[in-house]
């Protein structure tokens, strides 16, 4: 293969991001022509109701998928935690990259430093509304949606008092200047596989080309936290969340549940060795065991 089409969504944060899996396949294979093809994906089109109502994640990648099993791209890269958590098995994920920083963060209007907390927070995510709640009982939300520069446009609009974001996106936006506030893991867990793109290929072709951009740490975080998404069966809608880091040659694991019958959640933590194998053993154990304990009443409200 002398030359490699790779498929992104067409929001100028999807491009960077291909370009960046680009680059360093120019620099470590400058023998090798990379060409993007950039589309508009379902997810990218309908805007006006939130992911759940019209068919959840999928919506972000159906055409890069189709794309790829056509043979009009070879590569499509993705935002991990845009991504399903089931993958077809003839379109595997062959890469995880090096993370970026996986908090979330507060932005607020174009120069205003306190949060109005006379208007809505723009965020249609359960999972940070939940979190952002039990810091700031008194906030309100109103459900935004468009890719980031679009909802930055309707804060600073007057729209929204504040808008939650990942800091992974703005600082590949250039844009990490408009972060007011970051939320700790701790404060608030991350989307699984916040921070990491995967790079998604076809079943049985020569990757290898890839093996430089792979990054350990990041696929181990990917693997342990969609391990613990995917026990849960946890969708679009679902406020599941998970982070892992590595440290000490120890794979370390938060994650959120949540009771869709009562609305109740419960965070929690464990660690294994850092390898592949107990990476997605830890994430499917730790979501088992939040399970049981939440059902036999250690809840929070």
């Amino acid at each position: 293969m002398s030359k490699i089409c790779i498929g992104s969504r067409e929001s100028r944060l999807a491009v960077i991001q291909s370009e960046m899996v680009m680059n360093h396949i120019r620099t470590c294979h400058p023998e090798l022509e990379v060409e993007l093809l950039t589309m508009k994906t379902t997810g990218d089109i309908i805007l006006d109701r939130s992911l759940d109502q019209v068919g959840g994640k999928g919506l972000f990648v159906k055409e890069l998928d189709r794309a790829l099993l056509d043979r009009r791209s070879d590569l499509s890269v993705h935002s991990l935690k845009d991504m399903p958590m089931e993958v077809p098995k003839e379109l595997p994920v062959v890469a995880f990259s090096k993370r970026e920083d996986p908090r979330d963060v507060l932005v607020l209007p174009e120069g205003v430093s306190q949060l109005d907390w006379t208007k809505p927070v723009g965020c249609s995510s359960l999972r940070r509304m939940i979190q952002f709640q039990a810091l700031y009982p008194q906030a309100q939300f109103k459900g935004v949606r468009g890719n980031v520069l679009t909802r930055l446009k309707k804060l600073d609009s007057g729209e929204y008092s504040a808008l939650i974001l990942a800091a992974a996106g703005l600082k590949r936006l250039g844009l990490e200047g408009r972060i007011a506030r970051y939320f700790e893991p701790e404060e608030m867990i991350p989307a699984a596989g916040q921070g990491i793109l995967a790079v998604q290929g076809r079943l049985g072709e020569d990757y290898s080309y890839l093996d430089a951009f792979r990054d350990r740490e990041g696929t181990l975080c990917a693997l342990s936290e969609r391990a613990f998404v995917r026990e849960l069966n946890g969708g679009c809608s679902s406020p599941v969340a998970a982070h892992a880091w590595v440290e000490d040659g120890r794979l370390h694991l938060s994650g959120l549940y949540f009771d869709e019958t009562d609305q109740g959640w419960l965070k929690g933590d464990a660690w294994a060795e850092a390898s592949e194998e107990e990476a997605e053993r830890l994430g499917a154990e730790l979501a088992r065991r939040l399970r049981t304990e939440y059902q036999a009443g250690g809840k929070t409200e």
